[in-house]
């Protein structure tokens, strides 16, 4: 059995998503608190120097990080959740899935944190870091075509960031006002009954 690093609500939700829906099993192991000093931040230490989640121990005791590699790991074993190779589509989908871990995600580790980085005005950095993200979700919903889904009737792996993402900042009621598309994929993933205890968990239904 795996065992994932977490944290409820955190990107970690997203792996959790991932593999509850190719039905890999997997331990959830809690370090809330790891972004401070503590126990927690510790014991993730021992396995991640970045103490990052999601972390995913496999089996034979090897170590994934970032949500895209491991997206990419399972797509190894379940390569239904992306769409086939050799497709336009499935270059649109590397493209994507590495554009929101390469551009969306760093606002979240430099805007939530501010202090971190600036000694003044982290306040500025943080309002200026929300804005960007904003601009970011809009160029996003541009990519979107016609379906329920991403990709338009199939479902992927890509699909699983969304009911997670549209509940962070800049929060659900902005997605459903500027960025509809994706605001509607975010509840056909939502509307998953396989999906529904790890979103209630992770607070995302």
């Amino acid at each position: 059995m795996y065992k994932l690093y977490g944290v409820s609500s955190f990107g970690s939700a997203i792996t959790e998503l991932m593999l509850t829906l190719v039905e890999e099993p997997y331990k959830f192991i809690d370090v809330d608190g790891f972004d401070t000093a503590g126990p927690m931040r510790d014991r993730l230490l021992e396995i991640n120097p970045l103490a990052q989640v999601p972390t995913l121990v496999l089996e034979n005791g090897e170590v994934l990080t970032e949500s895209a590699a491991i997206a990419l790991w399972i797509l190894d074993r379940h390569p239904q959740y992306a769409p086939p190779i050799g497709t336009p589509e499935r270059q649109q989908f590397y493209r994507l899935l590495i554009w929101i871990v390469a551009n969306v995600y760093p606002t979240f580790t430099y805007g939530d944190y501010g202090e971190r980085w600036v000694e003044e005005e982290a306040t500025v950095l943080t309002e200026n870091l929300y804005r960007y993200r904003e601009s970011l979700w809009l160029w996003f919903e541009t990519q979107l075509g016609a379906g329920p889904y991403i990709f338009g009737e199939r479902l992927t792996l890509l699909d699983l960031y969304l009911p997670a993402m549209t509940r962070w900042r800049p929060r659900q009621a902005w997605f459903d006002q500027h960025t509809p598309k994706l605001a509607a994929v975010a509840n056909q993933v939502r509307a998953l009954p396989q999906l529904n205890k790890v979103l209630g968990r992770n607070g995302m239904l």
